[in-house]
Formats: C-alpha cells, structure tokens, sequence
C-alpha cells in the first residue's frame, strides 16, 4: 500500500470514528475505536444507519463529501 493509500484509509478510520463517536459509541468489548481495523468500523457505522433508518430517526449527519468518500 503506499503512502497516498494509507492517507486515504486512515483518513476514513478518523472519519468513521468521529462519526461512531458522535452516536454515543466509544468502546465495544472493551476495544476502543481506535483499535478497531478500518472493516470493523464501517460495520459497526453500517449497523448503527441500519437502526436509526429503523426508528424513523434522522440519519447520522454526513456531508455529502464524506459520504462519497466512505463508499469508495
């Protein structure tokens, strides 16, 4: 992976975190985000969506920037 790929996904870890964050959600398991692998934390935001389109919720708030650049 070089350099510009690692940017890219750590950019999209950071992301992820703050929005997860955002949700009430710090640590699970006891395993903070941080040490969560980029796939565990689009799981787990991917979950979180699911529920909030369940309860007829506003969805997690995203721009639209970043939400192109998460489904990359």
């Amino acid at each position: 992976m070089n350099h510009l790929q690692q940017n890219e996904v750590q950019q999209k870890r950071h992301l992820l975190i703050d929005e997860l964050i955002k949700s009430g959600i710090y640590k699970i398991n006891n395993k903070h985000l941080y040490e969560w692998t980029l796939s565990d934390l689009e799981e787990e935001y991917k979950d979180i969506e699911k529920q909030v389109e369940g309860k007829d919720l506003a969805p997690i708030s995203m721009d639209s920037e970043w939400d192109s650049f998460l489904n990359t």
